[in-house]
């Protein structure tokens, strides 16, 4: 692989080098600390099929759990009888609504969703009674056994009848609406376009589905094994719907088989634990891949109206837009997902005025949450849309476009917060923009082509046309509206071993291995240990955002920088000098003048030193009453220039290549960053083309692996990172930023501009349908 440095700590490569590892010292690669590619720890048992999820646990006298789920959309609930289904032989226990003790609310953000529905049913697959039996044949057969009678009602699935419906809940049918006003409302532009778009369901669909544990404790609390990936908010609602005091229900985070943000089917724990203490013994559950579609949250669908004003060199005077959010029947995280919509509706770009109203409301949908880059995915494909009808109108370049109009360090978001981060867009526009393109299908041997609908598929070379598009956007890290993101860590030292605690989840994103990275690099130890995660340690808080990056890195950082001071103050006294004085390098302490050289095992001998550390970043504020506020701590940017061919008979469609630029701040984990990377595009590219949870008047249709289709190896595309931009944010520790939910965001907007390119078509709708793509249809 060969690479030329283009200004600090950005890469490049030739087109034939594939995905470049950022720059590398002359001496070699670094082997550990910060900057190393070090493997997870765990990366051999997943690969193996020998690491722990919750579906493999077990314990003595295990019961299986079964959930009975609504077969409508919206219903009234007139009577359940639970006399057969408790007349099997086997069944240990039957639960419904009237065996919640305690408050049965719960969600992420707001606690609005029952554990059981109680009289009306909300959507498909809403839970209505859950059973325990001895065998889990048995707990499904007797799930089916409950005679529930409902009375059908008309469900609310179009969000923009929502407005007008009767109440779907009895908080209202409007979850939130923000009205931002930036700038003069009246202004207008030399060129104006309009545009409608739309976003469909997409579904996080982890690798793994949904399973837990839980086992009642002597004190009459429970503990639930599982993968949670925000224990501690999963604890204190599953304690307030038990009745309990959250000190005695205990969550144990056991592996993630995959994570698209949070792992949000608390709902799962809830009966769970209602058994487990029921029954007094240790009850499990693993959802079906049906399950799981009906049981999590999924990608807010969203309507948005756009007109965008600019003058006639192309540079924008006004935004206007409308964005409607389908929150599903409950509200969990739909609030901040709106607000981020909200606040980056412009995109990176400068915009002097702007008038955006959001809403998000209630429909008898399956609930919509967190799925990486919520909010900021939905606005960038509209957006992105906007500005290639924008240039076409003004017949200048796509690129160049955006060029006129990116922002930097120091402009402002509509919300009238000041960008103070790096904000190096135009940079990463200009990497993607001077990237050696592929080469065409016809300067390669016929034999080699990969037409639009594979090797077998029905096209022919003669109806393809090539497309090349751009996408720029950004996401938020940290601090949305005020939240308290802090996070705590312990790191204790006994000889030549370090253990780190903290309750921040591994879900994927590498943090146990950050982790450790960190600890190595403070402290010269190499041999160091991540504990399991558990509610008995300090929050850390939720694994969203890549926050445990910033949050959880900086609380690790902090404490190793205590128990260094603890180790070199003792030393430095002796010498008559400051701690400040000396280093830690490749297990050597050294002072500055040469005259202390020891290493830090001997240091260390007979001793054990710890430290507890909390990170907090600077607070935020909720947007006020016109959309105005420093809503979030730090911000992400990427492009991405996607390369489509489109069969132009047939409408498909296949992504030649996506090239890549973002902005990281520092490099922590090269090897990590480009999965990180790789894996978010492949995503978005998956948004874009194929992913889609069809609903038909409320009800999912075909919710498995063969009515969703995920992107495979062979949908991939050639994924080439050709600009890694290391800018490092002084606010955040190390002054890195998060990774892997900015490339989702922009992936989607890309590959849309890439087949308007190669077709003429607008596409304004995701994922593409094959008309779309149509030429004339």
């Amino acid at each position: 692989m060969t690479s030329t440095a283009d200004g600090p700590g950005a890469v490049t490569a030739t087109p034939s080098q594939g995905t470049p590892l950022p720059h590398e010292p002359a001496d070699g690669p670094v082997t550990k600390g910060i900057g190393a590619s070090l493997p997870s720890v765990d990366a051999a048992a997943k690969a193996e099929g020998t690491f722990p999820y919750a579906a493999d646990l077990w314990a003595e006298g295990l019961l299986w759990a079964a959930v009975l789920r609504s077969p409508h959309p919206h219903a009234r609930i007139l009577s359940i009888d639970t006399t057969q289904a408790a007349a099997l032989p086997g069944v240990h226990a039957v639960v419904t609504h009237e065996d919640v003790p305690g408050d049965a609310g719960h969600g992420r953000k707001v606690a609005d969703q029952p554990a059981f529905a109680r009289d009306l049913v909300r959507y498909y697959g809403e839970p209505v009674a859950a059973v325990a039996a001895d065998h889990p044949d048995t707990a499904r057969l007797a799930a089916a056994a409950i005679d529930v009678e409902y009375e059908p009602l008309e469900a609310v699935t179009d969000p923009e009848k929502s407005f007008e419906a009767e109440p779907l809940h009895p908080d209202g049918n409007l979850i939130r609406h923000i009205p931002l006003r930036f700038g003069d409302p009246d202004i207008t532009g030399d060129v104006v376009v309009e545009g409608l778009y739309r976003i469909g369901r997409q579904d996080p669909a982890p690798i793994g589905a949904e399973a837990g544990l839980a086992v009642p404790r002597p004190d009459g609390g429970v503990e639930i094994y599982t993968a949670s990936t925000d224990p501690h908010t999963d604890r204190d609602l599953a304690a307030a719907c038990f009745g309990l005091p959250p000190e005695q229900v205990k969550i144990v985070v056991t592996g993630v088989p995959g994570a698209m943000g949070d792992r949000e089917d608390t709902g799962l724990q809830m009966p769970l634990g209602l058994l487990a203490m029921k029954t007094g013994s240790p009850v499990k559950i693993a959802a079906t891949r049906e399950e799981s579609f009906l049981g999590h949250a999924h990608r807010h669908p969203t309507l948005l109206r756009y007109r965008h004003h600019a003058d006639n060199e192309g540079r924008l005077v006004k935004v206007e837009a409308q964005i409607l959010m389908d929150a599903g029947a409950y509200a969990d995280t739909s609030a901040d997902a709106l607000a981020a919509a909200v606040s980056f509706a412009a995109g990176p770009y400068v915009v002097p005025h702007a008038s955006v109203d959001g809403w998000a409301v209630r429909t008898n949908n399956p609930p919509s949450g967190h799925v990486r880059g919520e909010g900021a995915m939905q606005v960038c494909a509209a957006y992105e849309g906007q500005m290639d009808k924008l240039a076409a109108q003004l017949r200048i370049d796509p690129a160049e476009l955006r060029m006129r109009n990116v922002m930097a360090t120091g402009d402002l978001l509509p919300t009238g917060q000041t960008v103070t981060c790096p904000a190096p867009v135009a940079e990463l526009l200009r990497a993607v923009r001077e990237a050696p393109l592929p080469p065409l299908p016809k300067d390669s041997p016929a034999r080699d082509w990969l037409l639009p609908g594979g090797p077998e598929g029905a096209g022919e070379p003669g109806a393809v046309r090539r497309g090349v598009g751009y996408a720029l956007g950004m996401v938020h890290m940290l601090g949305a509206e005020g939240a308290d993101e802090v996070s705590t860590a312990t790191v204790k030292v006994n000889g030549p071993v370090a253990t780190v605690m903290c309750a921040a989840v591994e879900s994927g994103q590498g943090f146990t291995t950050l982790a450790r990275q960190i600890v190595q690099e403070t402290l010269g130890i190499d041999e160091v240990h991540v504990a399991s995660v558990d509610t008995d340690q300090p929050s850390a808080g939720a694994g969203a955002h890549s926050r445990h990056t910033w949050v959880s890195g900086g609380a690790v950082e902090r404490a190793a920088k205590m128990v260094r001071s603890q180790l070199l103050q003792p030393l430095a006294s002796k010498f008559g000098m400051t701690a400040e004085l000396l280093s830690v390098s490749d297990g050597k302490i050294t002072s500055y003048d040469g005259v202390l050289s020891t290493t830090v095992a001997e240091a260390l001998e007979g001793k054990e030193l710890w430290a507890t550390a909390q990170c907090r970043p600077h607070p935020t504020e909720p947007l006020d009453e016109t959309g105005q506020g420093d809503a979030f701590v730090g911000m992400a940017f990427a492009a991405v220039r996607a390369v489509v061919d489109v069969d132009i008979e047939l409408g498909s469609v296949r992504v030649v290549e996506m090239a890549v630029a973002q902005d990281v701040g520092r490099v922590l984990n090269p090897r990590q960053l480009r999965a990180r990377i790789e894996a978010g595009v492949t995503q978005g590219v998956g948004a874009a083309l194929t992913e889609h949870l069809r609903i038909a008047r409320g009800v999912v249709r075909r919710p498995d692996f063969t009515g969703y289709a995920l992107p495979t190896a062979l949908d991939a595309p050639d994924i080439r990172i050709v600009k890694l931009v290391e800018e490092q944010d002084v606010v955040a520790p190390f002054g890195a930023k998060a990774a892997s939910a900015v490339p989702v965001v922009v992936s989607p907007a890309a590959v849309a501009s890439a087949v308007r390119a190669a077709t003429g078509r607008p596409v304004n709708r995701l994922p593409i349908r094959p008309q779309a793509a149509v030429q004339g249809g």
